[in-house]
C-alpha cells in the first residue's frame, strides 16, 4: 500500500498530510511506515536499517544538519572539509529568478531550488536557445518560498532558509552517452563508508547495484533492479577517502558523489534514503545495514 492507493493527486496528498501534522511525529512516523513497508515498525528494539531512520528523524538534532540539505549552504560544509575542489562549478545563486542574467549562461547548465529533493524541482537545460526565458523564470519564482508540508516528519529540513535557486555546470559524462551519469551513493556510518550503492542508466533502463568497498557486488538492490557489474574507477580508493571525511560528523549519512574521467564531483548528502521506506531485495540487507547503525 502506499498514499498514491489513497488518492493519485499529489497536490491531494499533500494537502491530507497537512491536517494531519498535529498527528506527533512518534505515531506518524509508525502509520507511514506501515503504510510504506506493509508492517508496523519494531520502534523500541530497532534492527532493522529503516526503523532506525524513523528514529533518527525524531530524536537526531545536530544543527548543521540543515545547512547540509541546503543545495546551497551544504557548498560551505564540503568547502570546511578541505574538499572545496569537488564542488560543481557554480553559475549563481538567487533569490530572485529575475535577477539571473540569462544571457550570460552557458549553453548547457542546471537549474535547482535550494529545497528540492527527490529530484524535484529541477530544470535540466540542454539546449539554451529553445527555451523561453520568461517561462524559465517564472516557474523557478514559483517554486520559491513554496516549501511541500514534511511529509516524511524529516527534521532537518525544518530549519532550512528560505529557498534561493541555484545554477550550476551541467555534469556529462561521454562514456555514458544518453544513459546518464553514474550515481556513487557510499552509506557511512560513524565516519566509515561501508558499502555503496551505484545507480547506472538513468535515462535508459535504471539499474541499482550495491558493493562493498572492495567493489565485490552484494547482490542487492533496492527500489530499481540490479544490472551488470559497473567497472570500479580507478581512483576509488580516492572516493572512499571522501566519503569518509564527508561523513565523519554523523552517526549515518550517504554521500552522493559523481567519478567523470576520473575527477570526483559532490553531489549531496542524503540523511534519511527515501525518508527510510526503501524496500530492500533481499530483505536481510535491511537488518544487515541495521547493524551499522549503532547511533540514532
Amino acid at each position: 500500500m502506499d498514499y498514491k492507493s489513497v488518492s493519485p493527486s499529489r497536490q491531494a496528498r499533500f494537502a491530507l498530510l497537512k491536517a494531519l501534522s498535529f498527528v506527533p511525529d512518534s505515531l506518524m512516523l509508525r502509520i507511514q511506515y506501515r503504510i510504506k513497508m506493509g508492517f508496523w515498525p519494531d520502534l523500541k528494539h530497532p534492527r532493522r536499517f529503516t526503523e532506525k531512520i524513523q528514529l533518527y528523524k525524531m530524536r537526531y538534532r545536530n544543527t548543521v544538519l540543515p545547512s547540509c540539505v541546503d543545495k546551497y549552504a551544504v557548498r560551505g560544509y564540503v568547502s570546511s572539509k578541505g574538499l572545496g575542489d569537488i564542488l560543481i562549478p557554480l553559475f549563481g545563486v538567487y533569490d530572485d529568478a529575475a535577477k539571473i542574467d540569462f544571457a550570460s549562461l552557458p549553453e548547457k547548465f542546471v537549474a535547482k531550488t535550494t529545497d528540492g529533493g527527490g529530484g524535484n524541482n529541477v530544470v535540466i537545460v540542454n539546449d539554451k536557445s529553445t527555451l523561453d526565458e520568461s517561462t524559465f523564470k517564472a516557474q523557478l519564482n514559483g517554486w520559491l518560498g513554496i516549501k511541500d508540508i514534511n511529509a516524511g516528519r524529516e527534521w532537518a529540513y525544518t530549519g532550512m532558509e528560505r529557498s534561493r535557486i541555484v545554477i550550476e555546470e551541467m555534469l556529462e559524462d561521454p562514456s555514458e552517452g544518453q544513459h546518464g551519469l553514474v550515481d556513487y551513493k557510499f552509506f557511512c556510518f560513524n565516519g566509515k563508508p561501508f558499502c555503496l550503492q551505484v545507480d547506472s542508466g538513468r535515462f535508459d533502463g535504471h539499474h541499482q547495484n550495491y558493493y562493498d568497498m572492495d567493489w565485490k557486488s552484494l547482490g542487492v538492490h533496492c527500489t530499481y533492479p540490479e544490472g551488470e557489474v559497473t567497472p570500479m574507477p580507478e581512483n576509488f580508493g580516492t572516493m572512499k577517502k571522501v566519503a569518509a571525511v564527508l561523513s565523519s560528523d554523523f552517526p549515518f549519512v550517504r554521500v552522493d558523489l559523481y567519478n567523470i574521467g576520473g575527477v570526483i564531483r559532490f553531489g549531496e548528502l542524503t540523511f534519511y534514503p527515501s525518508s527510510g521506506y526503501g524496500t530492500f531485495h533481499p530483505d536481510s540487507f535491511d537488518f544487515t545495514l541495521g547493524e551499522q547503525f549503532t547511533e540514532y
